[in-house]
């Protein structure tokens, strides 16, 4: 997986036109790592997932991807660029099967029936359980392999950046160890991935580089040893989290 670097530089983001969200947030993630965002409930780390892929319009800043400016650009656009987002919220189409689901996954190159039958085939290769249940319709499936049939899906486009936010929420935790050793392997295979986590021991136990966000504005950032070795860093984080990070 070839990943490109992406930053945002000084993003402001407000829901309905006046409840400001972020507040001069400024990121920069690089291929081959997990960039991992950290902070209190309400810190407005979804909404940089959101901001990042298009779904929300900035009202300062700019975000770039592999040196290209793409604040401009659509949801779709950036889909096309190859940035791939798992939300948070279940989003697999319940009454389609397996396959149909992964078939969806493809629509940016759904003229290409060579690459469909490619992106598929290798996708069943990396997830054996979604090729043995591919005619079963997603609603069959429990809550952890619904899961892994949304990154699959996300993954079909071959993404250089991909946006994961709280990939474990609500999943069992054989399963969730699963999914942070997924997530660390795309790194590992040079995708650039941007993870949000509530789980803060996970979150820096496989992330290259930490950011903390609080009420909209960057609090720190660092590498996984800083936050291990810092004191201040670690001080941070107790404020709002009842034990200290491993990493």
């Amino acid at each position: 997986m070839d990943g490109v670097e992406l930053s945002m530089e000084n993003i402001s983001v407000a829901y309905n036109g006046d409840i400001t969200v972020l507040q001069g947030v400024a990121l920069r993630a690089q291929p081959g790592e997990v960039t991992g965002i950290i902070g209190p409930n309400g810190a407005g780390k979804s909404t940089v997932l959101k901001t990042i892929f298009g779904l929300l319009t900035t009202r300062t800043g700019a975000i770039h991807m592999g040196g290209r400016d793409i604040t401009g650009l659509k949801a779709f656009q950036r889909a096309l660029e190859g940035i791939a987002f798992v939300p948070q919220n279940r989003s697999v189409f319940p009454g389609l099967s397996v396959y149909d689901n992964l078939l969806l996954g493809c629509w940016p190159f759904r003229k290409d029936k060579a690459r469909i039958t490619r992106a598929i085939a290798a996708t069943f290769d990396k997830f054996p359980v979604l090729k043995e249940r591919s005619a079963s319709p997603a609603s069959a499936l429990s809550g952890g392999q619904q899961r892994f049939l949304e990154i699959a899906r996300a993954l079909v486009t071959d993404p250089k950046v991909i946006l994961l936010d709280e990939p474990t929420a609500m999943i069992a935790p054989k399963i969730s160890k699963d999914i942070y050793a997924l997530t660390r392997s795309l790194a590992d295979q040079g995708a650039t991935i941007i993870l949000v986590d509530q789980n803060v021991r996970q979150c820096a136990a496989i992330s290259d580089r930490l950011h903390i966000l609080e009420l909209g504005r960057n609090k720190a950032e660092g590498t996984k040893e800083d936050f291990a070795t810092d004191g201040q860093l670690k001080e941070m984080v107790a404020e709002w989290m009842n034990y200290r990070i491993d990493v």
